[in-house]
């Protein structure tokens, strides 16, 4: 595994260092009124390096369509652009936050829809096992690839010193960048 990335949110700045890496997720919306307000700046950081480049809404109770769309309305896609969902509200049910995940999926074929969530959440609540196109689990207990879960996983945060960073299970950027464009193609 030597693919290599961070993900960004408002409280981090919009010109984070991108030396070494092949990927950056970007939190772009929260429930369905907050955006990040760094979002755009923090995607060109990402773009003038070069990165294959993710974004998330963290989820909240609520309608999930409402959700979702609110998400989707603020960006403007390129191929090979991966959208996460980030499930880390208690309030949230695996039905709903299944639902999110299928309902993005059926707007955006061409493009990969993930599923983000710590280790606890994925052993402890998680019921269905659905991640839509691959799983990112936060497990900051284990070494860089090593998450402590036995499921398939495509992106592991293991920590969040000095930013969240993480590895994703791909041979090179090469290769990460064809499977972020090859749904569909």
């Amino acid at each position: 595994m030597t693919v290599k990335g961070v993900d960004v949110a408002s409280y981090q700045p919009a010109d984070y260092s991108t030396k070494g890496l092949d990927f950056a997720f970007i939190k772009i919306t929260e429930g369905r009124s907050y955006t990040n307000p760094k979002w755009v700046a923090q995607r060109q950081t990402a773009r003038d390096a070069g990165l294959v480049t993710g974004f998330y809404h963290f989820v909240r109770p609520g309608s999930m369509k409402e959700q979702a769309d609110y998400f989707m309305s603020k960006i403007n896609l390129v191929r090979g652009d991966l959208l996460v969902l980030d499930w880390e509200d208690s309030g949230v049910s695996n039905g709903r936050k299944d639902f999110w995940i299928r309902y993005v999926q059926g707007k955006r074929p061409h493009t990969r829809v993930l599923l983000y969530c710590n280790r606890d959440y994925w052993l402890n609540r998680d019921t269905t096992s659905f991640a839509g196109d691959g799983l990112w689990i936060a497990d900051h207990g284990a070494g860089a690839g090593e998450p402590r879960i036995k499921a398939k996983w495509r992106f592991h945060q293991y920590t969040d010193d000095p930013l969240d960073t993480d590895v994703g299970a791909f041979a090179d950027r090469d290769a990460l960048r064809e499977w972020s464009r090859s749904k569909g193609a």
